[in-house]
């Protein structure tokens, strides 16, 4: 895992909200609906609040009857409680949202992965995506329960609060509408900032994670040549760099607070100035006067807020963004195939006429075209960065075992790397009839690499992996098969199948593989090097399962240096070193 593979964060997109938030979570559409409700109660409490304050006030001072008084502070301390109960409606819509949403972009995420394929995911910091996945995404909580509220606040609220004080008394109004302004153009410079720095700051959490995961994945390398405490070294200089990155967003955060705090202050000051002054030469009413004194600190207060919250709400947009990026990308690889589909069923419609039938006929005449489960490769020159490796023609048919030799640096990994979707090729190679490329590899391949690849859990959750119902009894012939009968399916295994020996965790790969053969959910299986750390006896065993499948109508195909799968073999595909430039 390289800390430079991927595109890095994506940067944010300057927008209050990205239109692509209501198109991939439709969750937060009904919030948006919710909190404009919920904002405009608020602003009628504020202006409530505000006229009730005044009237007691003045009231009081006017000697306004007793009960009448009371009545006007009963209301206010209505409206005290309202404006509570619409803050914390506020929050419990906030975190639902929040909560919905996030499992909508996740299952998005997972979705987009996988209709992007392997090859796509090789090419990426999977660490960089795990992050964005799981701590990225838990960050829409401060998006969604602080920033995006006060943000709707601010489009409802201070409008109507503007032109209510507008309507008492013009000259308030002007000035609000006047000194206004100033906050979002020092949002925006002090927003710059930001957006820079919590970059720096999101790319050193990703490159931490990314060189955390290689360390723990190589510490035995690592160890074995004394190079431990080098790369321990590496992850607390990276570790320091991401302690400076964040206090440098903290900074950046205060000093926007301050300044936000400072102008809406000022602004404010103007306002009480204005009235004091005009109260003094009687041209404006104390009940005006008070009524417009109280509104103003609310007029600002939406916007300051939105200001302060967007720091709060910085990693989760961050995260955002690189989620929205694979979710384009995905519809993007979608519509293209559906150009392509809708291009070949064109042609097809055009040639339907005169000598359709006969090109019907020829296309079902075809090998593995008439459903009888052939695998076809003709010309297949997989891709490797801008190399082409040489050609590979083969047929594979149900109840053989074909075995692909060839040298190191022949290709042989490779060919099942784009069986599997995970290295893209020239030429044609057909399973049934259908393009390979079409297929999803879990609906026809079964396939074992010479890394294990096993997940923290049981043997059995290993080897049933993917599967929603496992079958017990076929979990214990797959391992009898794979030659691990004598491992306890109920076993626990640690972080990359911790707990087993080399031979083990390759033969628990191969009962996976084996395993969703048996189930009847591929039919072709593709093993790599499977025998590599077993001893002869033992893989002699193993070649004597791969035969009996074979012979119970599985199509095998078999990646191995050791002359013994020569003797289990019905066809041998020999595989030259030989690398052609594209």
């Amino acid at each position: 895992m390289d800390e430079n593979n991927g595109d890095g964060p994506a940067a944010m997109s300057g927008k209050p909200v990205d239109p692509r938030l209501l198109k991939y979570a439709s969750a937060s559409r009904w919030f948006f609906a919710a909190i404009g409700a919920i904002a405009l109660a608020q602003t009628a409490v504020i202006v409530a609040f505000a006229w009730l304050l005044t009237r007691a006030v003045t009231g009081a001072i006017d000697g306004m009857p007793p009960a009448e008084l009371v009545a006007t502070l009963g209301a206010l301390a209505l409206m005290v409680a309202m404006r509570a109960l619409l803050l914390w409606t506020r929050e419990a819509v906030a975190a639902r949202a929040a909560a919905r949403v996030q499992t909508q972009l996740r299952t998005a995420l997972v979705a987009a992965i996988g209709a992007l394929g392997p090859e796509w995911l090789g090419v990426r910091n999977s660490a960089a995506l795990a992050i964005t996945a799981g701590r990225g995404l838990d960050a829409l909580e401060a998006y969604f329960g602080r920033y995006l509220p006060q943000l709707v606040q601010t489009v409802v609220a201070t409008p109507l609060i503007v032109a209510v004080m507008w309507w008492q008394d013009w000259i308030s109004g002007l000035t609000v509408l006047l000194t206004l302004p100033l906050i979002p153009i020092f949002m925006v410079l002090i927003g710059l900032a930001t957006r820079s720095v919590q970059q720096r700051q999101w790319q050193t959490l990703q490159r931490l994670a990314s060189r955390f995961a290689d360390t723990v994945q190589g510490l035995s390398t690592l160890k074995v040549f004394g190079r431990q405490h080098r790369a321990a070294a590496s992850i607390e200089r990276v570790t320091d760099d991401y302690r400076r990155e964040t206090m440098r967003v903290l900074r950046v955060s205060f000093l926007s607070g301050f300044a936000l705090e400072f102008l809406a202050s000022i602004s404010v000051a103007i306002v009480a100035v204005s009235i004091g002054f005009r109260l003094i030469d009687g041209s404006l009413t104390l009940a005006v006067g008070l009524f417009v004194l109280l509104l103003a600190p609310e007029a600002y207060l939406p916007l300051r807020q939105v200001g302060v919250q967007f720091h709060a709400a910085a990693e989760g947009i961050a995260a955002t963004d690189d989620v929205f990026d694979v979710l384009d990308a995905a519809r993007e690889r979608a519509r293209s195939a559906g150009g392509t589909a809708r291009g070949a069923a064109d042609d097809d419609r055009s040639g339907a006429s005169g000598d359709g039938v006969a090109r019907e006929k020829a296309f079902v005449e075809r090998p593995g075209a008439s459903g009888d489960g052939v695998l076809v490769l003709d010309g297949v020159r997989v891709r490797r960065g801008e190399r082409l490796l040489q050609p590979v023609d083969l047929t594979a048919t149900p109840a053989t075992v074909t075995l692909i030799e060839g040298p190191s640096g022949a290709g042989k990994s490779s060919l099942f790397a784009a069986l599997r979707g995970a290295a893209a090729f020239d030429g044609s190679a057909e399973w049934n009839g259908l393009d390979v490329r079409d297929l999803a590899p879990a609906g026809w391949l079964a396939w074992a690499g010479q890394r294990p690849g096993l997940l923290a859990g049981t043997i059995a959750d290993n080897v049933t992996l993917g599967d929603p119902a496992p079958d017990g009894e076929i979990v214990r012939r797959a391992l009898d098969l794979a030659c691990a009968g004598a491992l306890d399916p109920a076993l626990e295994l640690g972080v990359q199948g911790a707990g087993l020996s080399g031979g083990q965790a390759q033969r628990v790969a191969v009962a996976r593989a084996l395993y969703r053969h048996l189930r009847g959910k591929a039919p072709v299986i593709a093993l790599d090097e499977p025998s590599s750390a077993l001893d002869p006896e033992t893989e002699g065993r193993l070649w004597r399962s791969l035969r009996h499948l074979a012979d119970r109508g599985a199509t095998v195909l078999l990646i191995s240096h050791r002359t013994s799968a020569r003797q289990i073999a019905d066809a041998v595909v020999r595989l030259q070193p030989i690398e052609v430039l594209a």
